[in-house]
């Protein structure tokens, strides 16, 4: 399988998943024009899962280091696999409200809220796991995202009270969402031998077939989560099963698509944690809020109404973002 063996090439590859992470929520977006959120995140499952078997079969496959992705799921204990399947329902539970907090709210708000908390207290939670990093640039690099949330709350506030359009439902949904978020890494990593994928322990997996066992997770709870979620929508009249079947190419195809960046992501987070250690991986990925701020304001331009003096806070935002990030990233080296 493809192994990444050096600091360098882990922290390029956690900007590739930063990337993916922060940008698939624009096919959300895309779609949302047409198509109920709830009926998108069907195809953005489905996409997931196609990434995961896709990765398992080429990259988890190929090369003389390491187990290919069969005889891996072959020997892999059920407790590991219980770990990382169990990571995917955690996941999809948290992201299905991070989807309605994006419907509610945008991605300027969602996304630096929900996965802005979810980067701080998942790198506390992975870094409990596995101390991997210089923790004093680790958390002082939490500290300033931990900031730069707060000042994206602050301007999101100063907005809602101007055109008294903006429910406070997006930012609690965003919340429990980053909660939920933080935790689902952990089970994933702990299914893998992050000390060694060459030749990862007896029972343990490598990263392409934990991706899959995650994937499965991620499909399963679907069944349950988001058939709640049509029938007891956040907002708006129940959607049924016959809305998504009336649905054409062209929409199922944006969902998918969703789910292949966020797969791609994925991936190239669980590939480089080998090197880069499950905290710093997972923190750096997470930086996707500071992507999808972008897209947010200066694409879909979700701030242009708000009131002078909040471009200020969105400007500081970003620096701090910035700013973590790079502390993150010297705690590696």
């Amino acid at each position: 399988m493809f192994i990444v063996n050096n600091y360098l090439l882990a922290i390029i590859f956690c900007f590739i998943t930063m990337l993916c992470w922060g940008s698939w929520g624009n096919t959300q977006k895309l779609a949302g024009k047409t198509w109920r959120y709830e009926l998108f995140y069907w195809d953005y499952v489905i996409g997931i899962l196609l990434f995961s078997l896709l990765s398992a079969f080429t990259l988890g496959s190929i090369g003389s280091e390491g187990r290919s992705f069969i005889p891996d799921l072959a020997q892999a204990e059920w407790g590991n696999i219980g770990s990382a399947f169990l990571g995917g329902v955690i996941f999809n539970a948290a992201n299905i409200l991070l989807s309605a907090a994006i419907a509610i709210a945008g991605l300027s708000v969602a996304f630096p809220v929900g996965i802005g908390l979810a980067l701080v207290l998942g790198v506390i939670i992975n870094y409990i796991g596995q101390s991997t990093g210089n923790p004093a640039l680790l958390f002082g690099g939490v500290a300033l995202v931990t900031a730069a949330i707060i000042l994206n709350a602050l301007a999101y506030n100063k907005m809602a009270k101007q055109t008294k359009t903006v429910s406070s439902k997006g930012i609690i949904l965003s919340l429990l969402a980053g909660v939920l978020m933080s935790f689902f890494y952990r089970f994933v990593a702990a299914s893998m031998d992050l000390e060694n994928f060459v030749s990862p322990a007896v029972g343990k997996m490598t990263p392409y077939t934990a991706m899959f066992i995650f994937a499965c997770g991620v499909f399963v709870s679907n069944f349950i989560f988001n058939t709640i979620v049509m029938k007891k929508p956040f907002e708006g009249t129940p959607v049924s099963y016959k809305a998504y079947f009336k649905g054409g190419f062209n929409i199922h195809w944006v969902g998918i698509l969703g789910g292949l960046i966020w797969g791609l992501g994925n991936a190239f987070s669980l590939i480089a944690a080998g090197k880069a250690g499950a905290a710093i991986s997972y923190g750096l990925g997470q930086g996707a809020t500071l992507v999808s701020a972008f897209w947010g304001v200066i694409i879909w331009k979700e701030f242009k109404d708000a009131p002078q003096g909040t471009n200020g806070y969105l400007y500081a935002m970003f620096a701090l973002f910035i700013a973590g990030l790079g502390l993150i990233i010297a705690a590696g080296m």
